[in-house]
């Protein structure tokens, strides 16, 4: 617990320390094992640091925000306020759920049972995109990644109930349980549904089968990490051509695409997946297609469903798959889904109330001096060409940024939400935000457009768009603090400001221009000193292992290894600069870039349950926080020279051994 005695002046509490370890050999442990000894994690999450403490307290604003909203008898029809009332009320409508069972889903039934011919299928694949279900492929509108100032429509891999293709096909203890545990929980939504054992056995050897087929069809999380492999562009024609199966006449009608409106052009993320997914069509009866789409209806809507049915499903993807204990209360679950539906109605009464322009405004000089810092660190490298540089620095010049919230709020005029159907009204949203979604084919790119609510706690740098964002419920502590320590906030804050701007530069986003375009528009030889750079990070990062023999997948989580340590890198030198050649201070025998090791590695801290981490081994592009914090502290001479890392210490690494990148 936080006292008077540990709490200092500059915003740091000594107890979170664990000064029985020693920086010099596990600095983690050193800078958060005190914080992580008073703080257990809660039955209803997962893991839990600064990131859900920070999510924790912004769920009791939103609340309130809901509350007061709910009661409000007196908003207009089709209002904001309104939507966010009657969507709210919905969810906490537990008595309404158990009564209706299974009705809401009458629509979806219908139209599955309505599939009378193979013809059939392609149309019903349509109407669950259309409505949220994730079937065999994915279609979505988004930029197009070779001309950033055009929307084109992209298809992806998708249809499977499992996080990943590694839990089907790999055969590891962990695997074969998960399997196990799935196979349980199919058989208990399929008896709540109203099936015998015998019939809801059958529907899961089929699922299998087809999610299994889809499964080897699918490219690896590291091969996702290629865009050069994902940008297949093909005309209507060859699309038919290569995917004969798929009717895209059919399917295009039915999603809301019709005549004109169809495009002629689209990209294949994954080709083979679309090949395979239009051979499975030919080959998969009819019947088997229908159990298919029939479970993943099911398997959606169970936890907007009864209570039975949201106990199944959490029971297996929240607990089986993450460890979790306990459920989260109602409100709890229903605030995540109306920020997910309606985030800008939402975020709109959150920024009237809780963001700060004081915070903003600090935060914009932050974000300066990180640009100035990074520019100047891009003209001093001794590896890149000038050619390149001229570039790099006209990309960086270019990169537009986003602080708190959109400049216009999404509308939600014609979306109908009403106070009676929760699973109804998700789809409702569904429908509409799809509409949306196609409403941009052919429509200039808004640049003022969010991928995030205002009220998240995260950041992103978009590559299409060349910009990074922050939006207004990360600019609180523990990652900004107007009033606290300036080496606190650059190393919280001002270390996430600079992971995105080196986003722009890493792996993958080194690949788009200023623009927003992907192209190779570095010199080869750059590209090649760049990529020998990487590979030092990805074998120091493959030897870390997590849990019960699992080790960070370094390829995988390359893009984010290399934002974190340029993050780092060019948010100390930012820190410094901030001084304007004054010395810092030393506060409570902490020199300042002690200081500033300590508040990035506060903004880290974590304790994560073994299913979970298991699970980030697999699916996550982001390495587990403990090795966020020592990863890259251990190829900084300058956390060598604040803590007195020397040879020997499990901290230190040679001067050939570190990755020097940004």
């Amino acid at each position: 617990m936080n006292t008077k005695n540990t709490l200092t002046s500059w915003g740091f509490d000594l107890s979170d320390l664990d000064t029985t370890a020693s920086p010099a050999e596990d600095f983690f442990q050193y800078a958060a094992g005190g914080w992580q000894k008073k703080n257990s994690i809660p039955a209803t999450e997962a893991q839990w640091g600064a990131f859900d403490l920070l999510r924790e307290e912004n769920r009791t604003k939103l609340h309130a925000i809901l509350e007061e909203v709910r009661a409000d008898k007196k908003a207009t029809q089709g209002t904001h306020r309104a939507l966010l009332r009657d969507f709210y009320n919905s969810g906490m409508d537990e008595a309404g759920r158990e009564k209706a069972g299974i009705k809401p889903l009458a629509h979806e039934l219908k139209r599955i049972e309505s599939i009378k011919k193979s013809a059939d299928v392609v149309p019903a694949i349509g109407a669950l995109h259309k409505s949220g279900f994730g079937v065999l492929w994915g279609m979505s509108v988004e930029q197009d990644e070779k001309k950033s100032d055009q929307h084109i429509t992209y298809f992806s891999q998708d249809g499977l109930s499992l996080p990943d293709r590694d839990y089907y096909l790999k055969d590891d203890t962990d695997s074969k349980k998960i399997r196990e545990t799935f196979k349980k929980y199919t058989l208990a939504l399929w008896a709540l549904f109203g099936k015998d054992k015998k019939t809801a056995e059958k529907n899961f050897e089929i699922v299998m089968r087809v999610e299994t087929r889809l499964a080897k069809a699918s490219m690896t999380r590291v091969e996702l990490r290629d865009v050069e492999k994902q940008y297949n562009k093909r005309t209507l024609k060859t699309l038919q051509k290569e995917t004969p199966e798929i009717s895209w006449g059919e399917y295009f009608s039915v999603v809301g695409l019709k005549g004109k409106k169809v495009p002629s052009e689209f990209i294949v993320r994954q080709v083979d997946f679309l090949k395979e997914s239009s051979m499975m069509l030919k080959e998969i009866p009819m019947e088997d297609w229908k159990i298919y789409f029939l479970w993943h209806v099911l398997d959606g809507a169970a936890p907007l469903l009864t209570k039975a049915f949201v106990q199944a499903s959490f029971d297996f993807h929240v607990k089986a798959l993450t460890g979790t204990k306990e459920m989260k209360p109602l409100w709890k679950r229903v605030l995540g889904m109306t920020d997910a539906c309606l985030g800008d109605a939402l975020g709109k009464e959150y920024v009237a109330r809780h963001f700060s322009p004081k915070a903003s405004k600090k935060i914009n000089e932050l974000v300066d001096n990180l640009f100035v810092v990074f520019r100047d660190r891009v003209k001093k490298l001794d590896w890149m060409s000038t050619a390149t540089k001229k570039k790099a620095l006209a990309k960086l010049a270019l990169m537009a940024r986003k602080l708190g919230y959109p400049k216009k709020w999404k509308t939600y005029k014609g979306l109908v939400i009403t106070p009676d159907s929760y699973f109804r009204n998700i789809q409702s949203v569904h429908d509409f935000e799809f509409k949306r979604m196609l409403a941009k084919l052919g429509k200039k790119i808004d640049r003022n457009e969010w991928h995030m609510t205002a009220p998240t706690v995260n950041a992103y740098y978009h590559p299409n768009m060349n910009e990074i964002a922050f939006p207004a419920g990360i600019m609180q502590p523990p990652f900004f603090d107007p009033d606290a320590d300036d080496a606190l906030n650059y190393g919280a804050i001002g270390s996430v400001i600079g992971h995105e701007i080196t986003h722009g530069f890493d792996d993958e986003g080194s690949k788009f221009d200023g623009k927003g375009n992907f192209h190779e528009w570095w010199t080869k030889e750059d590209r090649k000193k760049f990529e020998a750079k990487t590979k030092i990070l990805v074998k120091q990062y493959n030897g870390y292992e997590v849990v019960d023999g699992m080790h960070i997948n370094g390829e995988l989580t390359l893009g984010e290894n290399i934002a974190d340590l340029g993050g780092l890198v060019v948010a100390l030198e930012a820190y410094k600069k901030s001084l304007k050649g004054k010395p810092g201070k030393i506060l409570d025998n902490f020199t300042p870039e002690q200081r500033f090791f300590l508040g990035f590695t506060r903004s880290e801290r974590d304790n994560i349950r073994p299913e979970l981490a298991k699970k980030y081994v697999i699916v996550d592009p982001h390495s587990p926080s403990r090795f966020r914090v020592i990863g890259p502290l251990a190829n900084m001479e300058e956390f060598h020279k604040a803590f007195g890392v020397k040879p020997g210490d499990k901290m230190y690494r040679g001067p050939k051994e570190r990755a020097e990148i940004w």
